[in-house]
């Protein structure tokens, strides 16, 4: 899905709201754990429930990865599903990459080749801090994105992305919002994750990037705003993807959980819908 297209979508359904399918094996409800796929059931019902709502998923790698091949294919399964909604959903391999050479490449590959891998995202979370070669393989592909990490929401985030370059005076996660645009980066291959309780910030980061879209974790179960994230982020074409998870998907724990879903997602709908109609 190429920039136009996302950017259309998102006017097209009125919202911006991407969902995370960080699906916890022990967090799902348990009358789903006697089937023979907890996972993907589980998965296969959120989509169903917010995709009239959202016009991204983003399944978390690390919730997949760890239950080894059963996660893998649980991961394939949602993936061959959501295919029935190729022009309505972009699709977000939430793996934070970062390594060189043809390490990098392979990890290109295990997210964007489908003959290869068997799985076809849009885009693809990157931590550039092993810089240029760490993040150039994955820009290989037509209409793929790379989601860099500038500016996370954790606290953790400040024992790095906030230093000062004595040179320059320029924080870390300005440089590499900076350094991205010497990569080949630009407004239709690349984003860049910024947390939404990092809101304030964003005006600085809208000074070097006003067109690109950012990925905005933390609304919801974080405590972020979407309000102010809209206020100090959008572009006039909206430039923001804002991905909610626990406060969609683990709303409920019990046989309504999809309906629950649904509610908090339509919740945030109307929300963008209004921010939306004020840059139209």
């Amino acid at each position: 899905m190429n920039y136009s297209q996302l950017r259309d979508l998102i006017f097209r359904k009125k919202s911006f709201l991407c969902v995370g399918l960080d699906s916890d094996l022990n967090k799902i409800p348990k009358h789903l754990l006697n089937t023979e796929d907890p996972v993907f059931e589980f998965n296969k019902a959120i989509i169903d429930a917010t995709i009239d709502y959202c016009v991204a998923y983003k399944p978390n790698l690390a919730f997949y990865e760890s239950r080894g091949i059963k996660g893998l294919q649980s991961l394939e399964k949602t993936m061959h599903y959501l295919e029935n909604f190729k022009d309505e959903v972009f699709t977000i391999a939430d793996a934070k990459r970062g390594d060189i050479g043809n390490t990098s490449e392979n990890y290109a590959l295990s997210v964007f080749d489908k003959k290869s891998s068997g799985f076809d995202f849009d885009a693809v979370t990157v931590a550039p801090y092993m810089g240029e070669d760490s993040v150039k393989p994955f820009m290989q592909f037509e209409n793929k994105w790379v989601i860099l990490l500038a500016l996370t929401s954790n606290k953790g985030s400040l024992d790095f992305q906030h230093l000062r370059n004595t040179e320059n005076n320029n924080r870390l996660f300005e440089t590499v919002l900076q350094q991205s645009f010497t990569w080949g980066g630009n407004e239709e291959n690349m984003m860049f994750v910024i947390g939404a309780t990092q809101a304030a910030m964003l005006t600085e980061v809208r000074k070097i990037v006003p067109k690109h879209f950012l990925l905005v974790p933390g609304v919801g179960a974080q405590g972020g705003s979407l309000s102010e994230v809209a206020k100090y982020g959008m572009t006039a074409d909206c430039g923001l993807l804002v991905n909610s998870s626990r406060g969609i998907i683990f709303a409920s724990s019990a046989m309504d959980f999809a309906d629950v879903a649904r509610l908090e997602a339509k919740k945030l709908q109307i929300e963008m819908e209004q921010l939306l109609n004020e840059i139209l």
